[in-house]
């Protein structure tokens, strides 16, 4: 996720999981509103959309309805929170 490209990193876990801990930097949108907000949060259908979840099962999904509704850069990060958790990775929470 360094590669220099710019990109949106949206947290699509549950509201008490977010404040448990979250990427820094990332933006919470929760699985059960995301396909309601996703027009509203992010107007441009080309940007750069990361989602995560607890082990990528549930930002899997909420990519692919972000696909169907013409979203056109939209991707499930791998491993999700536990993925980032195990490999040691910096932690915010607010």
């Amino acid at each position: 996720m360094d590669g220099g490209e710019k990109f949106v990193l949206v947290d699509v876990r549950e509201e008490s999981e977010w404040a448990r801990g979250h990427i820094a930097g990332a933006v919470y949108l929760g699985k059960g509103v995301i396909e309601r907000d996703a027009e509203q949060r992010f107007p441009d259908p080309s940007t750069k959309l990361i989602l995560y979840c607890g082990g990528g099962f549930r930002s899997a999904l909420a990519a692919d309805n972000l696909q169907k509704m013409g979203y056109k850069n939209v991707e499930s990060m791998d491993g999700g929170w536990k993925g980032w958790i195990e490999a040691g990775l910096p932690v915010a929470k607010d």
